[in-house]
Formats: C-alpha cells, structure tokens, sequence
C-alpha cells in the first residue's frame, strides 16, 4: 500500500560515480539525485520513489550523446519515477511493469517485456526495441525517422503521437524531466513544442489497445504502423 508522504519527503543528494542498484526497490517519499553518473541496475524494482540523475553543473559533454546510466536499468520496477539526462545501456526498462522514466537515448533491447508504466526516450534507440512488450505505452522522439527499423514489431502498433491525451501526457514528462535534471534537450523540445511533437513516435503493444481509456488516433479506420 502507497504511503502518504511527498515524494521528496527525504531527498538524498550525492555527487560523482553510484555503483551498482542505486535506488533499488525505492519506496514512496524517497528522492535520490546523483550529479554525476550510475553503473547497472538503477532504479530495480523501484516501488514509488523518485531517482534523478543528471551530469556536474560544470561538465562540457553534451548529456544526450554520453551514457549516464548502465544496462538492465528499471529491471522489475512496478512504481515511481526515473530522469537521466542522458543515454542508458542496454536492456532499459526490461520488465518495467509500473514506472515512468524519461532518458535520452538507449541501447538494445530497450523497453523487453515491459507489462505497464511510460518510457520517453528523446534519442536513439538501439536494435530489438520493445520485444516482448505486453503493457505500458513508449514516447520516441525520431526526427530521423530511423527508430521503427530498430523495433521488434511483434507485438507492437506504433503512430504519430496526435491525440490531446498523450500529447500532454507526453509533454508533462518532458516537463518533469527538465525541471528536475536542467536537461537541454529537453528545454528544446518544449520551446518548440509545436513543431516537435510531430517528431515523435508513440508505441503502444496490442494486447493494449482494448484496454487503453482513449484512442491512439482520432482519424476512424486510420491504419495504424506494424
């Protein structure tokens, strides 16, 4: 059962390089920032709370083109939030059946069996996305057009995100993200909002879509990417 506590009820600052399982099985009212960097496992099975993680105020890199988090990151997570402002390893979100998660690239693999929660990714994404995903709903931002070739399709529909209630379900997440790691991309993105939501993807399994509370597009009999 979720406590009563604000999500930042205790919030734990940490500078420089987390090993491995930061923030796992995290309940409600814990935050964690890390100004730095994260091994594997962030965020496993994280059950309510809050874990951000974002590069030093003083570094040069460009955030979204560098990894900041490692592989298997979210594995089992059933609650809570993750912001990286920067790429992931591989195997994000592998058996994400809760969380939502904003990252700004990921390896192969991401999204495997994922059962419920939301991942916005705001880079490239690696081979074999989304395989074996039964649940839960993906944001891709693809201004190349190039993430479907890297998506197992199986189980999959995919479309432009063009309904009001994913677009701000879409945008809120850019929002948090950027309010709670500073991220460039991010702010970008929502100045130019307009226009960069039509670069976007929306990925959504099957088994969802007799379940979902509103529809992924408004046009009736509109076919949708497989």
């Amino acid at each position: 059962m979720r406590n009563s506590l604000q999500p930042d009820h205790l919030t734990i600052k940490l500078t420089g390089s987390a090993g491995q399982s930061l923030g796992a099985f995290a309940a409600p009212g814990l935050k964690l920032e890390v100004s730095g960097d994260a091994n594997d496992y962030v965020a496993k099975g994280l059950s309510g709370g809050t874990v951000v993680v974002r590069p030093p105020m003083n570094s040069s890199l460009d955030a979204s083109e560098n990894t900041i988090i490692g592989n298997t990151v979210l594995y089992g997570a059933t609650d809570g939030y993750l912001f990286a402002a920067g790429r992931a390893g591989e195997r994000f979100a592998v058996r994400n059946s809760g969380a939502s998660t904003v990252i700004e690239g990921c390896g192969s693999n991401g999204c495997e069996y994922m059962t419920g929660g939301i991942a916005v990714i705001l880079g490239s994404i690696g081979s074999n996305f989304g395989a074996g995903m039964t649940g839960g709903m993906a944001y891709l931002y693809d201004p190349d057009g190039a993430a479907q070739l890297r998506m197992n399709m199986e189980t999959l529909v995919v479309c432009p995100v063009t309904v009001n209630h994913w677009q701000e379900e879409l945008r809120n997440l850019i929002a948090s993200h950027a309010l709670e790691t500073n991220s460039v991309k991010a702010s970008k993105i929502l100045n130019n909002w307009d226009v960069e939501k039509g670069n976007f993807l929306q990925v959504c399994p099957k088994e969802m879509l007799v379940h979902i509370k509103h529809p992924l597009t408004e046009e009736k009999g509109a076919i949708l990417a497989e």
